[in-house]
């Protein structure tokens, strides 16, 4: 059930949490402001769309979410598909995106697919979080390093590496330097002043004040976009003026986007829950991420999601309820409604700085010193998943993640899966499930199935009838380890059980759970092999198989 977490925050609602609420959120606010302008500029969009961005999903995020602490805005995770898509469709083509990705989040939402979300492998997303980090600093390396050129930098990898190699003599050390400076007033800012003021601003503030007294020649917001880059006030909402024959093409990348922003916001909110103690309503928090995002597209603004170094930030400050993260919003709102003019003269070169730290922060780069140590198999989804980030795109780079998270995840059930023949030094099992102190009737075969019998498990059954040697007249089939059985299990057995009967064989189901016992009562299997059939523990079946072998 959708039920936003400001509802119940509002109940016991008192002034303490409210300032307590209000100084994070301003400390957030203060703190997702360059930021957003930053991601707007990496987006290859404008100051400004970043700026919407974070007003508009930030505000919707924080009043519909799961979450008591989620802050959302832009973040760094969408630059590639943003990118991509913006090349091959243009800007209106972008929004139609954001909106369908925000209708793919509501989708899944309502499917309740928010737990399912978490059980996507680890490699899958450490290698694209890191590919993802790669492909931003390749991005900020122009405008870090001030190259003197007007020729447009080439979206794909390779091409901006060459680009950037041709151009490296055009390097501007006025540039170099004050970005340089920026990195490193960021990296030793000290944590306890971050709780006041943020690196980021600081170095925002200070960097714009050296360029300013010392009439720097860097590039600004302002030499880029114009004087009017930064707008007094949010956009008109409007729909998009769109080609609509492209519509199929978006479908792909819309899924990516609903992706990247379902793991990145619900991973976050995993977080969150660990640091103040509380538990998020998924499925909730994907409803939430879907309006935000429709609601910026509206705007003109970027895709949204739950942005994890803004919610540390705003549990850090004091925020405890989803008021923290409408403030937030309020705040970046009243920034642009009274300065708006200054942030023309923010050099470029800072902004850049802000985004690399936040490139290397993101990468999690100790999973490459792991690798040796990870299963061959993992090592290898990593790899190759990074690798597909940095070469083609993200679009595609999940994808076949999330095929190979597939592939793991059959490969993880087939080696959990075995069968072995019961005998009486099964001494592991309970003794009503084991032969210990027991004797099989003469033409009698017993054998223990275990782990899940699902896709990629289910053709260990036909082991059965080639480990026994001979074709026994009765054979017990304990389930007592199978946890999970699927269609394709239900298949198998059916499959099994008409061998078997083929060749004069009854078998006996003993001591099935509840999950795969439903299953095949569902599925016709426990009316077509008979009641009679399925036995409680070893004890029963051996009963049921005597009747058996004396009715032959």
């Amino acid at each position: 059930m959708f039920r936003p977490k400001l509802l119940d925050c509002l109940r016991d609602y008192s002034r303490a949490t409210f300032f307590a609420d209000l100084i994070a959120g301003l400390t957030v606010g203060i703190l997702a402001l360059s930021l957003s302008m930053a991601l707007g500029i990496a987006s290859e969009r404008t100051p400004a769309v970043g700026i919407v961005t974070a007003i508009v999903a930030g505000f919707l995020i924080a009043g519909l979410s799961g979450s008591r602490v989620q802050i959302g805005g832009p973040t760094a995770a969408f630059i590639p598909v943003v990118v991509s898509v913006a090349h091959e469709f243009g800007a209106s083509g972008l929004l139609v995106c954001t909106m369908l990705a925000g209708f793919v989040l509501i989708a899944m939402g309502v499917a309740r697919l928010g737990v399912m979300i978490k059980y996507i492998p680890v490699p899958v997303i450490a290698g694209f979080t890191a590919g993802i980090a790669i492909y931003i600093f390749s991005t900020q390396v122009k405008d870090f390093l001030g190259l003197r050129t007007t020729d447009p930098v080439p979206p794909e990898f390779i091409g901006k590496v060459e680009f950037l190699w041709h151009h490296l003599r055009t390097i501007d050390w006025p540039s170099t330097t004050l970005a340089l400076a920026a990195v490193a007033l960021i990296r030793l800012w000290p944590q306890r002043w971050a709780k006041i003021m943020p690196a980021s601003i600081v170095a925002v503030v200070v960097g714009t004040a050296l360029v300013a007294a010392l009439h720097l020649p860097v590039e600004t917001i302002g030499s880029r976009f114009g004087l009017d880059a930064i707008p007094r006030g949010l956009p008109t909402p409007a729909w998009p003026a769109f080609d609509w024959s492209q519509l199929s093409g978006l479908v792909r990348p819309a899924i990516t986007i609903a992706l990247l922003a379902a793991i990145e916001s619900l991973l976050c909110a995993v977080v969150a829950d660990g640091m103040i103690e509380d538990k998020h309503d998924s499925n909730t928090e994907l409803i939430a991420q879907g309006v935000a995002n429709i609601g910026s597209a509206f705007f003109g603004g970027l895709p949204a999601t739950g942005a994890l170094a803004r919610t540390a930030a705003n549990i850090r400050s004091g925020g405890r309820t989803p008021v923290a993260g409408i403030i937030h919003a309020l705040t970046i709102l009243a920034i642009v409604l009274v300065a708006a003019p200054l942030a023309r003269f923010i050099p470029l070169p800072v902004l850049s700085a802000v985004l690399v730290i936040v490139a290397l922060n993101m990468g999690e780069w100790h999973h490459f010193a792991r690798l040796r140590k990870w299963p061959h198999s993992d090592s290898a989804v990593y790899l190759l998943t990074f690798a597909l980030t940095v070469l083609t795109d993200i679009t595609v780079a999940v994808e076949v993640g999330m095929i190979l998270a597939g592939i793991l995840f059959i490969r993880r059930i087939t080696e959990t899966t075995r069968l072995a023949s019961v005998d009486e030094r099964d001494l592991d099992y309970d003794p009503q499930h084991s032969l210990h102190g027991k004797t099989l009737p003469a033409g009698v075969t017993a054998f223990q199935l275990m782990g899940a019998l699902m896709f990629g498990a289910a053709d260990r059954l036909e082991a059965v009838l080639r480990r026994s040697g001979q074709r026994p007249m009765v054979i017990i089939l304990g389930m007592k380890r199978v946890l999970a059985l699927d269609a394709t299990g239900l298949h198998a057995l059916e499959e099994f059980e008409a061998e078997l009967r083929h060749h004069g064989t009854q078998l006996i189901i003993s001591g099935v759970h509840t999950q795969p016992f439903m299953a095949l009562s569902n599925g016709g299997f426990v009316s077509r092999l008979g009641e009679d059939n399925f036995s409680a523990d070893m004890d029963a079946a051996i009963a049921r198989a005597e009747q058996l072998v004396a009715g032959a």
